[in-house]
């Protein structure tokens, strides 16, 4: 079941949990088998072998599926995407990186339990079922608040580096495979600003303007470096006059001192590094912007004013 995009609702009948920033998963137990399936139901079981035992642990030989997410948590306790992507390449990680990257499990779902299908049964009944499960590490059951402001919540996952927050009507049933106006996802972005240093080519629709817009910005030694691309957040009439504004500042040969290796393959075009831009982002692991999406073009900061965030 999936969440949409919103504001927090007001009123009464709603739940909040906080948003997890890591790999959506659904666990399936079964005669003391165990296996993991990703969003698009390839089995990742492998690539968690922590994960694995603790369900196993969990389950024994009972029937049991279960919603959740796989999170890596950085040193001092916040949802790391960065960190967690060293494990989701992985296909089958050794002992040391288990080690080096330790994943949990934060379960905030039921589907099946001892053979007994209860997404029809609603939120609250749901929960209940969880919390009695007393799960092992590294699996656990976050909390869930009623009664409390929302909006108040989405501070406190913002003072904690949390991804945001969703708000679940109690009244509620599992919908599989859907995406439900009843889960309402309300995620918390941060903003920087980037250098516009080139262009890939669109596909499509936007075979007249562009795929993504490349970003770059300056690291601490004062290089222009990479720090990944934006393709989203752009309306038709903002693709075309960007792409002609691009194409009056076009170069041959990337600003780049170390372009990306994919800039070849896939036909980057490389402009002046003149232009300035906001953008919104989920995080940035030292490497590149995650989920990226374009605000708009500003005037009031030089290039080489723009400097790479923070890593969170």
């Amino acid at each position: 079941m999936l969440a949409t995009a919103g504001p927090p609702p007001n009123g009464p009948g709603w739940a909040v949990e906080m948003k997890w920033d890591g790999v959506r998963v659904i666990a399936v137990c079964e005669g003391g088998e165990c296996r993991v399936f990703s969003r698009n139901g390839n089995d990742v079981s492998a690539a968690y072998p922590e994960i694995v035992a603790g369900l196993k642990a969990l389950s024994g030989n009972k029937s049991l599926t279960l919603d959740g997410e796989i999170v890596a948590q950085d040193r001092e306790g916040a949802p790391s995407f960065g960190r967690l992507q060293r494990r989701m390449h992985v296909a089958r990680p050794g002992e040391r990186l288990v080690a080096e990257v330790p994943v949990r499990f934060f379960v905030f779902d039921v589907l099946r339990v001892d053979g007994l299908d209860v997404t029809r049964e609603t939120y609250l009944q749901r929960r209940a079922r969880l919390m009695k499960l007393e799960p092992p590490e590294p699996l656990s059951v976050p909390p869930h608040w009623l009664g409390v402001d929302a909006a108040q919540l989405l501070e406190v996952a913002r003072e904690h580096r949390i991804e945001g927050i969703v708000s679940k009507r109690t009244d509620s049933v599992y919908l599989p495979g859907r995406r439900s106006p009843a889960w309402i996802k309300t995620p918390l972005r941060q903003n920087t600003e980037v250098v516009v240093v080139g262009w890939t080519p669109g596909a499509g629709g936007f075979e007249t303007t562009f795929g993504s817009l490349v970003m770059g910005a300056h690291d601490e030694t004062g290089r222009l470096v990479y720090i990944g691309n934006v393709g989203t957040g752009f309306t038709l009439a903002a693709r075309r006059v960007l792409r002609q504004a691009l194409d009056e500042i076009t170069v041959a040969a990337s600003p780049f001192d170390q372009p990306p290796p994919e800039a070849a393959a896939g036909g980057w075009r490389w402009v002046e590094p003149v232009l300035v831009a906001d953008v919104e982002y989920r995080e940035f692991s030292g490497e590149r912007l995650r989920m990226p999406s374009w605000k708009g073009l500003r005037t009031d900061k030089p290039p080489a004013l723009v400097v790479v965030p923070p890593v969170r």
